[in-house]
Parts: C-alpha cells; sequence; structure tokens
C-alpha cells in the first residue's frame, strides 16, 4: 500500500533552498552575470534557444544559470515559458541567400561564387587545454575590408544543370502550401516533409548526432556529401495585410546545412542528387549537419528505397527525439511509484510459490518413481 511521506512539503522547500544554494557555489567567487553568458557561452545559448523553440539570448542565458548548466533542464525552462508567450502572427520565410554570411564552407567544391570563409571554427584547432585562457585575454582577429560578393547556394549551382532534384522535392509538393505547426496540433503518423523538419529542429543534438552517423555507417543506404554549410543573420519579416508590405522585426543568426545525397533514380525519376536540410538558430552546424542526414533518411519512401535503417523510422525518430519528452518519461521513473511496485511484488512472489510448489511436486513424483 502507498505510504505518504510526513513532512514532504517542508523537504521539497528544503531541497530548493539546497539547490539554490548549490547553484550560487562559493559566495567568495563573483556571482555570473547574463551579459556574461550571453557573450562567452555563445554556442550553449544557441543550443538552449534551438531545442527551446525561442530565439531570446537572455532566457536562454537565464535557463542555463538556473539549471546550473544542465542544457537539457535549460531547455525544459525556455520550452514552459515559451507556451504563456502570445502569438500575433506569422512571419515569412527567411531568406538564407541573402543572409549576412559569418561562416560559410562547402566539401563539393573548393571555388565557390563569393568565396569559402572558414569564420568561427573548431575544425582546424589542436584539441589541446590552453592555458592562456585564464588569463582572460586575446587577440583581436585581423579584419581585411572587402567588397560583398554574391553566394549563391551550392544547390542551386547544381539545380541549373538539372543534377538535383527541385526546392520543392520528389514528391512535387508545392512551395507555398499551408505549413503545419506541431507545438499546436497532434502529431499524426505519417508526417509531411514540414512538420518532421520542425521536430527536428526541436531535436536532441546528440540523439541526431547518434541517428546521422548511423546513416553513414551502413544503415540507411546514405552516401552524403556537405554541399553548403552558412552561418550568418537573416532579416525576419512580419507581413501585415492592412498595409500591403512587410515590416523588419529585427535579425536573427542561423546555420544552414544542405547535405547532397545519391540517389540512383527510378523508373520515372532520373539519376540525380537528392537533399537532407537542417536550419537551426544561431551558430550549431553539429546540429544542422545531423539534422539534414535524419531528414534525407526519413525521406527513403518518397524516393521508393528500402527502409533498413532506424533513422529511416518515422515515427521511431520523431517519437524519441525530442529530449523534453524524453527528459520527463525517463526521469518520472524516480518519483514514487510505491503502488505500482507493491503490486509487482505481490505477482513474483505469487509466481514464486507456484513455481516452487510445481518443483516440490516433481521431486516427489520423481522420488515415487
Amino acid at each position: 500500500m502507498y505510504v505518504a511521506v510526513k513532512g514532504g512539503e517542508a523537504a521539497i522547500a528544503n531541497a530548493h533552498r539546497l539547490l539554490a544554494d548549490r547553484r550560487r557555489g562559493d559566495r567568495s567567487v563573483p556571482a555570473l552575470r547574463i551579459d556574461q553568458v550571453v557573450e562567452q557561452l555563445g554556442l550553449a545559448i544557441d543550443r538552449v534557444m534551438g531545442e527551446g523553440s525561442l530565439y531570446d539570448k537572455d532566457l536562454a542565458a537565464l535557463a542555463i544559470l538556473q539549471a546550473r548548466g544542465d542544457l537539457i533542464e535549460a531547455i525544459f525552462l525556455v520550452r514552459a515559458y515559451r507556451t504563456t508567450l502570445p502569438r500575433f502572427g506569422n512571419s515569412t520565410p527567411i531568406d538564407t541567400g541573402a543572409m549576412q554570411i559569418e561562416r560559410r564552407i562547402s566539401a563539393t567544391f573548393k571555388d565557390l561564387p563569393g568565396g569559402q570563409v572558414l569564420g568561427p571554427t573548431f575544425d582546424y584547432t589542436h584539441r589541446l587545454l590552453d592555458p592562456s585562457l585564464l588569463s582572460g585575454l586575446t587577440d583581436a582577429p585581423e579584419v581585411t575590408p572587402s567588397a560583398p560578393e554574391s553566394t549563391p547556394r551550392v544547390t542551386d549551382l547544381l539545380n541549373g544543370e538539372g543534377l538535383i532534384e527541385p526546392d520543392f522535392g520528389a514528391a512535387g509538393e508545392e512551395l507555398n502550401q499551408p505549413v503545419g505547426d506541431l507545438t499546436r496540433e497532434p502529431l499524426e503518423f505519417p508526417l509531411d516533409r514540414d512538420l518532421r523538419l520542425q521536430a527536428l529542429a526541436r531535436g536532441d543534438e546528440g540523439f541526431l548526432l547518434g541517428l546521422g552517423y548511423s546513416t553513414q555507417r551502413g544503415y540507411a543506404r546514405n552516401h552524403p556529401f556537405v554541399g553548403e554549410i552558412r552561418i550568418g543573420e537573416v532579416e525576419v519579416e512580419l507581413d501585415i495585410p492592412e498595409l500591403g508590405f512587410t515590416i523588419s522585426l529585427g535579425r536573427i543568426k542561423v546555420t544552414e546545412c544542405q547535405m547532397v545525397n545519391q540517389f540512383k533514380g527510378s523508373a520515372t525519376v532520373p539519376p540525380q542528387f537528392t537533399r537532407g536540410y537542417g536550419l537551426v538558430f544561431g551558430q550549431a552546424e553539429r546540429k544542422a549537419m545531423s539534422m539534414s542526414l535524419v531528414d534525407r533518411a526519413l525521406r527513403a519512401r518518397e524516393f521508393g528505397e528500402d527502409i533498413k535503417g532506424i533513422a529511416q523510422g518515422e515515427e521511431f525518430v520523431i517519437s524519441h527525439c525530442d529530449n523534453v519528452q524524453a527528459t520527463g518519461f525517463v526521469e518520472h521513473l524516480k518519483l514514487p511509484h510505491y503502488v505500482d511496485f507493491q503490486a509487482e511484488l505481490d505477482l513474483i512472489r505469487r509466481m514464486r510459490g507456484e513455481f516452487e510448489a510445481r518443483q516440490d511436486e516433481t521431486a516427489l513424483r520423481e522420488a515415487a518413481e
């Protein structure tokens, strides 16, 4: 039977105070400020904003501080706050082709119109701890003035020769079709690609990274090339019907990844490259790449491919990629389950008694024989 824990409310209140004390740490060390977290833990901020599905650096920093650096807990806090916000409209699709580029690389073409821009990246750093960071001093980067150049997407170059599927995909969906909203509508499988991409954009980076890795290890018949990764700021605009034109709400930083994949063709479609797509808030190229790999794997039915890998299972991937749901379901196991366990305990005891009775009967029968 369930036995109530005496003093439960007092214990919880004390646990909250202890959590606050541990969060603050040694009082002789200055407390972290929101602006310090925003400016110096930028990649953590970007992940919390992306998977929390809310672009606000200060709120993401507050969540990280409140969560003591636990990013999934911080994402949970941001998601919860997001549900309290009113909605007054939908912005127009952002134009990543007009991005103010900070980083742009391609693994498919060396020489690109507009050039490749390495930007801030760990790709060419030595994975050695740098004690000089303890001083807090950092050399300023060199700045070379240059005129802005046109930076067409790599996939647009391939599309000019008809070597890659059109932007609207093999299924032929219209570009202006209504876009679903998984935060307002219950998911019903199978999903359209717009809802899949929304779920993947909010999905856990580590989970998607593992799935993306699996597609490269022979479990989804996926041979990818990074067509292009671009990181930079884009304009967010809102269409005001009363005005008859759009107004700018501001600029946000995003990471876009276009993954180019092989496709041998079918009876009706010629051999061509296909696309995997990833778009996330902030600088999060590992997440965008993983998302694009999984997006392409989930398009297997669209191209008539065999479903052989776990990353190709739409219901499995979408149902398990959300770290807020996954955290809640796993962590609820540590909450009281006294009644359930007592029922299981009684069942096991009864089954053991029946098992032992059968064993005694067998032993008596064999002795009599």
